[in-house]
C-alpha cells in the first residue's frame, strides 16, 4: 500500500471498498473526541463493525493531520515484539538503524498533528499499551484511534462502545441490508411490501453489520422470505426459556455457521486450510498450501471464486494476479474447523515450504529483470513470510530457520527491513549449538549485510572480524565479504581502507550471494574512488558496475552505478551529466523500495543541481533530502562534514539565496510528501525514465 498524497495531506489510508452506511452519530463522536482526547479506543465484540468505522472516521477527520493519517493493521501480527516494525513500515520509516526502532518512531511521527490508527489490538493488547504509552509521551501532537474488543488500559484511554446497527425499518440496520443485498442482487429493491421482512432479518441477526452483509449475500440464491424461514429456524433451536435474546456473539457465530453450512464440503475444506494465511494470498499459493485430497490443484480457482460469491472471502485487484483475503471472524471460525478436521500442522508445513521456496526464487532472480516485480511481491507477502520464519523458529528445525531468514538477504538489507531481517537472524542464529554448513553461513553472512549501517559500525565491524574467524577456522566455503573496508570508508577512513579493502574473494553459495558479491564488490571500489578524488577513476569502475547490471536487467544495484557516475560527474565538472544519471538512480531505488538509497541520490542532487546554477530548486531539494533522512531513521550517510559536497554546497544555497528565501524554499521540499517530492526530484513523472 503505497502512501497517498491528497492536498498536502499524507497518509496511507485505503480506498473504501464499499458504500459507508449510518453511523453518523458515532462519526460525530470519534471527530469531537480526536479533537480533545489523545487516544480514543472502539471497543465491541467481534464484526460489529468497529474496523470500518475507524477507517471512515479517519477519512472524514484526515484534514486536521496535516503530519499524516496512518493505519497499522495488526490482524496478521503473530508476533508481539514486532509491533514497532509494523508502526515504522506503515508510516513508512525505513527500518535501517540500530537505535531502539520505537525511538526512530517517535522522531519520525514527531511535528505537525499525526493520526495512528491501530486496527484489532486484542490479540497483542499488551505490547499495544505498551507501544501506544511510549508514543504519546514521545509525540505531542499526536492522536492514536485504535479498535479493540478489550480495551488497551493505558492512562487516559476515552472508550466508545460500538454497538450493532439501530433496528426498525427505516434504521441503519435495515439501509445496510439493503446496500449490500443490491449490490449481491442488484434486481433488490425495498418497498413497502417487502420492507416488514427485511426489518425482521435484521432483527433477527442483532444488527450485526457481518451477519447483516453474510446473509444479504445469499439473496442470490434465495428469495427473501426463504431467508427469512431459514434463519427463523437456525436461531430458534438457540432460544431457551433462560436466554429469550440471543448473545450477540452467538448471533454472528451462528449467522457465519449457517453460512458454512450453505457451502459445499470442498468449499468448507478450503475455507479451513486458508484460514492458515497471514495477510492474504494469490491463486498460486492458495493451490500450493491448500491442495490435498480430496481437494486437487485444479480446482481451487473455482472455488476462490465460489466463495468470493458467497462473500467468505474478499478479492482485491482485477486481471490475471488478483489477492484474496478473509476477516479475521471468518477465519477463526475456519481455523476452528482445521484444528477439528486435525490438519493444522501439514498445512502450515505447506505455508511454510510455500514461502520457503518464494524466497529462494527471489534471491536468484534478484539481480535480474525480475528484481521490481520480487520487490512488490515480497513486500506485499510480508505477513505471509513472518509467519512462515515464526514457524520454522517454533518448530525443532534450526537449519530451516537459518535457511529462510538468510536466503531473504537481499529482502532486507535491499528493500529497507534491516532491522527486523537483524532480529529474525539473530535469533535464527541463537538457536544452532554447532556452527557450520551452508545454512549456518548464509545467515552469518545475511547478519553481517544487515548489521552495516552507518551509526554502528563498530558492530558491523566486530561481526566481520568475528566470521573472517568462522570461515578460516571452519575453512568454510564462504569467504568474508569485505565490508569492513565500506564501513571505513563510510567514516572518512579512505587510506586505511583501501589497505583492508583487499583483494576480490568469494561470496556465499548460491547464484543471488554470489553475483550480488561480484557487484557489490565493485560499488565499494567506486565508493573508494570517489572519497580519495580519483573521479575518472571512480567513472572507469561504475561504468562497468552499471554495465554488469544492464547485463542482467538488474535495477537496485544499478543505481549505485548510476550514483557514482553522478558523482564523478560533478567532480569532473560535468553536472547536467550528473543530474541525469542521479535521477536514473533515483527513480530505481524508489521503485525497489529502498528508502536509504534514496536519501543518498537526493543528496546528490543537491549538489549537482547547485553545480548547475539551479540555487533554488537546489535547495527545495535539501528539503527533500531532509525529510528522505528523516524517514529511513538516519542522519545522513557517514559525518556530515565528510560528506562530498554536501555542507559546502549547503554554505553556498544560504549564500546565494539570502537566508528567508533558503529556509522556505527547504520548508516547502520538507512540506511535501513522499511522491511530490520525488517527481520534482525527477523533473517529472516517475515513469518518464529509463532505467
Amino acid at each position: 500500500m503505497a502512501a497517498s498524497v491528497q492536498g498536502g495531506r499524507i497518509g496511507n489510508l485505503p480506498a473504501e471498498a464499499n458504500v459507508f452506511v449510518g453511523r453518523r452519530r458515532e462519526l460525530a463522536q470519534i471527530a469531537g473526541l480526536l479533537g480533545t482526547e489523545r487516544l480514543v479506543t472502539l471497543t465491541g465484540p467481534g464484526g460489529v463493525g468497529k474496523s470500518r468505522l475507524a477507517l471512515r472516521a479517519a477519512h472524514t477527520v484526515k484534514a486536521a493531520f496535516p503530519g499524516g493519517t496512518w493505519l497499522v493493521e495488526l490482524s496478521e501480527l503473530r508476533n508481539p515484539e514486532l509491533l514497532a516494525n509494523i508502526v515504522a513500515q506503515a508510516t513508512r520509516l525505513t527500518e535501517q538503524t540500530l537505535r531502539p526502532l520505537l525511538q526512530a518512531v517517535c522522531e519520525h511521527l514527531a511535528g505537525a498533528p499525526v493520526l495512528l490508527v491501530l486496527d484489532t489490538c486484542e490479540h497483542v493488547l499488551d505490547e499495544c499499551a505498551r507501544v501506544v504509552q511510549e508514543l504519546l509521551a514521545n509525540v505531542p501532537d499526536l492522536r492514536v484511534l485504535a479498535t479493540s474488543r478489550q480495551p488497551l488500559g493505558v492512562p487516559g484511554e476515552h472508550l466508545l462502545t460500538v454497538a450493532p446497527l439501530p433496528l426498525g425499518e427505516r434504521d441503519d440496520a435495515v439501509a445496510l441490508f439493503a446496500a449490500r443485498a443490491a449490490a449481491a442482487q442488484p434486481t433488490f429493491t425495498i418497498t413497502d411490501d417487502n420492507r416488514p421482512d427485511v426489518a425482521a432479518v435484521c432483527a433477527r441477526l442483532d444488527g450485526i453489520p457481518l451477519a447483516l452483509e453474510l446473509a444479504a449475500v445469499r439473496l442470490r440464491g434465495f428469495p427473501l422470505h426463504r431467508l427469512l424461514e431459514g434463519l427463523d429456524s437456525r436461531f430458534d433451536l438457540l432460544v431457551s426459556p433462560a436466554r429469550p435474546r440471543l448473545a450477540r456473539h452467538q448471533t454472528l457465530r451462528t449467522a457465519i455457521g449457517w453460512s458454512h453450512e450453505l457451502c459445499t464440503p470442498l468449499e468448507r475444506l478450503l475455507w479451513a486450510r486458508l484460514s492458515v494465511f497471514a495477510g492474504g494470498w494469490d491463486v498460486e499459493a492458495a493451490e500450493f498450501v491448500c491442495h490435498g485430497r480430496p481437494l486437487d490443484p485444479e480446482e481451487i480457482l473455482a472455488l476462490l471464486a465460489s466463495l468470493t460469491e458467497k462473500s467468505i472471502i474478499t478479492r482485491d485487484g482485477e486481471g490475471a494476479a488478483p489477492r484474496y483475503r478473509m476477516l479475521d471472524t471468518v477465519r477463526s471460525f475456519g481455523a476452528e474447523w482445521l484444528t477439528g478436521l486435525g490438519e493444522v500442522e501439514a498445512v502450515r508445513i505447506r505455508h511454510r515450504d510455500y514461502f520457503r521456496w518464494i524466497a529462494r526464487q527471489g534471491e536468484a532472480e534478484w539481480l535480474g529483470p525480475g528484481q521490481w516485480m520480487w520487490s512488490e511481491r515480497l513486500t506485499v507477502e510480508h505477513a505471509n513470510l513472518r509467519l512462515a520464519i515464526e514457524e520454522c523458529l517454533t518448530a525443532a528445525e534450526p537449519e530451516t530457520a537459518l535457511e529462510l531468514t538468510g536466503s531473504l538477504w537481499y529482502f532486507w538489507f535491499a528493500c529497507g527491513f534491516a532491522e527486523e531481517g537483524r532480529t529474525y537472524l539473530e535469533r535464527a542464529l541463537c538457536r544452532v549449538s554447532e556452527h557450520g554448513g551452508p545454512e549456518h553461513t548464509l545467515a552469518v553472512w545475511a547478519h553481517r549485510l544487515v548489521t552495516v549501517v552507518p551509526d554502528d559500525l563498530e558492530a558491523a565491524e566486530s561481526v566481520s572480524a568475528a566470521y573472517v574467524w568462522l570461515a578460516e577456522e571452519r575453512r568454510l566455503p564462504v569467504p568474508a565479504l569485505p565490508l569492513t573496508g565500506a564501513s571505513l570508508a563510510v567514516r572518512g577512513e579512505s587510506a586505511r581502507s583501501a589497505v583492508l579493502y583487499g583483494s576480490v574473494r568469494q561470496a556465499p553459495a548460491g547464484d543471488g550471494g554470489a553475483e550480488f558479491f561480484q557487484l557489490l564488490t565493485l560499488a565499494v571500489q567506486a565508493y573508494l574512488l570517489a572519497s580519495q578524488a580519483a573521479f575518472e577513476r571512480c567513472a572507469v569502475v561504475a561504468e562497468r558496475l552499471r554495465a554488469e547490471c544492464a547485463k542482467r536487467g538488474e535495477l537496485w544495484m544499478r543505481a549505485w552505478g548510476d550514483f557514482f557516475v553522478a558523482l564523478a560527474g560533478i567532480g569532473l565538472g560535468q553536472p547536467d551529466d550528473a543530474v541525469r544519471s542521479a535521477r536514473e538512480a533515483l527513480s530505481a531505488k524508489w521503485r525497489v523500495h529502498d528508502r536509504l538509497g534514496a536519501a543518498a541520490i537526493a543528496d546528490l542532487l543537491v549538489v549537482a543541481q547547485a553545480a548547475r546554477g539551479e540555487d533554488e530548486l537546489a535547495a527545495r531539494l535539501l528539503g527533500i533530502s531532509r525529510r528522505l533522512w528523516h524517514a529511513a531513521g538516519l542522519p545522513q550517510l557517514g559525518r556530515p562534514d565528510r560528506t562530498v559536497f554536501h555542507r559546502e554546497y549547503e554554505h553556498r544555497l544560504r549564500a546565494s539565496l539570502g537566508d528567508a528565501r533558503f529556509s522556505a524554499a527547504v520548508s516547502a521540499g520538507r512540506e511535501l510528501g513522499p511522491e511530490e517530492a520525488i517527481e520534482l526530484a525527477l523533473g517529472g513523472a516517475l515513469e518518464s525514465f529509463d532505467v
